[in-house]
């Protein structure tokens, strides 16, 4: 199904945060240090080019094919994983209560980076998540060769978050153009119920497609963190997908939601089409 889209981040802790400064490939940013840990990680892992190695697996899925050719087809930018009347339904069933605290976060309770080790889509494929998610938001895809496949080299993203269209090419100062999302942020997800997961269910959330977005870079740098309640993206046409992704997501994993952030997305899911 073809809609509008909502995006929503994480939000980081109600007390003035210290901040920090990060430089990865030129670039400098000052971050609060619930976000450092998320926000450098995807810094250096986008200038550089690099993830880990695609780890073996018994068998190798072929991703699909554009009809015609041999780029994989690009996921609708505007594609629903639900339709707004079921996201209002689960929006109604998360639990509402304030954020815990950060302690003991770390990006390593997630499992390892973009980890093929998972029961989610695309699990066991034999790629990375990465360029899992390259692969299926990019249009005009090319892989490397070699890669039987997995790493994407180049192509073109119709920008989520602020309807850039966004030339990707993979390379130390090019890479960072083009970010994958964690929709519902790491950060909020520990401070919001992730604690109380195993660890191979937070693997599977951290790598979970309908969680993730291939993203201009920039504007993922701007989310930081943040939930509903403290960002949504600057292209308004993508909020109302986007709140009905954060709300999957949450339901599927058992996370809460503070007031504030259900408003919000109670908000956005009035945008709508019907």
């Amino acid at each position: 199904m073809i809609g509008t889209l909502v995006a929503a981040g994480c939000a980081g802790p109600p007390a003035p945060p210290a901040t920090g400064t990060a430089t990865v490939a030129a670039t400098t940013v000052t971050v609060t240090d619930t976000a450092v840990p998320q926000i450098l990680e995807d810094l250096a892992d986008a200038a550089t080019g690099t993830r880990p190695a695609a780890q073996p697996a018994t068998t190798h899925t072929t991703h699909p094919t554009a009809a015609g050719g041999g780029t994989p087809a690009a996921t609708p930018r505007y594609r629903l994983i639900a339709a707004p009347a079921t996201a209002r339904e689960r929006l109604a069933g998360l639990a509402v209560k304030g954020r815990a605290p950060a302690t003991g976060y770390s990006r390593r309770e997630f499992g390892q980076r973009w980890s093929d080790d998972v029961t989610v889509e695309f699990g066991h494929n034999g790629c990375d998540t990465r360029n899992d998610i390259l692969r299926r938001d990019l249009a005009a895809v090319s892989a490397k060769p070699g890669t039987r496949g997995c790493v994407v080299q180049s192509g073109v993203l119709d920008g989520p978050y602020t309807g850039r269209t966004i030339s990707f090419r993979r390379g130390q100062h090019t890479s960072a153009k083009v970010h994958i999302d964690h929709v519902v942020a790491l950060s909020d997800a520990w401070q919001k119920g992730a604690q109380q997961l195993d660890g191979d269910t937070r693997r599977n959330f951290a790598n979970d497609p309908d969680n993730l977005l291939a993203v201009d870079g920039a504007a993922n740098m701007a989310k930081r963190d943040g939930d509903a309640a403290t960002w949504l993206p600057p292209n308004k046409p993508f909020r109302c997908a986007y709140a009905i992704r954060q709300i999957v997501v949450k339901d599927r994993y058992r996370l809460w939601v503070t007031q504030a952030e259900h408003d919000a997305l109670a908000r956005q899911l009035d945008t709508c089409p019907q």
